[in-house]
């Protein structure tokens, strides 16, 4: 499945046109700094979630409440996904034609967007409540966010991952 089924070809090559896409492409380093901030944020981002997924789990951190925990790791957690989202973007302009008609982007899009329905509207209760609506958020949450990182390792490797 491709984003071309959904939007018109004519976004995608609009979106290289801007700016911000066609001076990513001009520059040599351009993309390769963005995309190391962009993994790097993502690294901060799983590191949160995993530690209160697995908390929510029964894993670790047993003296702290899980919703203490969310708390604490709140800050961390929000502006990493801010920055993911300010530096995927532009990552997208740069590269949107191609990107449109891939797989991998495909599927990290339909996990980024399940994972942030998951993260805005049932995480909260879900550390509150740490019964089975804690266990199945933290797993549906794991799930969502790693799928992002491998979907988008698999764009830039689509052959390895059959996709």
């Amino acid at each position: 499945m491709v984003l071309t089924h959904f939007i018109p070809l004519a976004f995608f090559k609009w979106c290289e046109t801007t700016l911000i896409g066609h001076a990513i492409r001009q520059a040599t380093w351009g993309f390769a700094v963005i995309e190391t901030f962009h993994i790097m944020t993502l690294a901060v981002f799983l590191g949160t979630i995993v530690v209160i997924d697995l908390r929510l789990l029964g894993f670790g951190l047993r003296r702290r409440s899980a919703s203490k925990l969310a708390s604490e790791l709140a800050p961390w957690n929000w502006t990493a996904l801010a920055l993911m989202l300010l530096t995927g973007i532009p990552l997208f302009l740069s590269e949107a034609t191609r990107l449109s008609g891939s797989t991998p982007f495909f599927i990290k899009m339909m996990f980024f967007l399940l994972g942030l329905l998951i993260q805005v509207t049932i995480y909260r209760k879900a550390t509150r409540d740490e019964g089975w609506l804690g266990k199945l958020t933290g797993v549906l949450s794991l799930l969502c966010w790693f799928g992002v990182a491998f979907a988008g390792r698999a764009i830039a490797f689509p052959e390895l991952f059959h996709l």
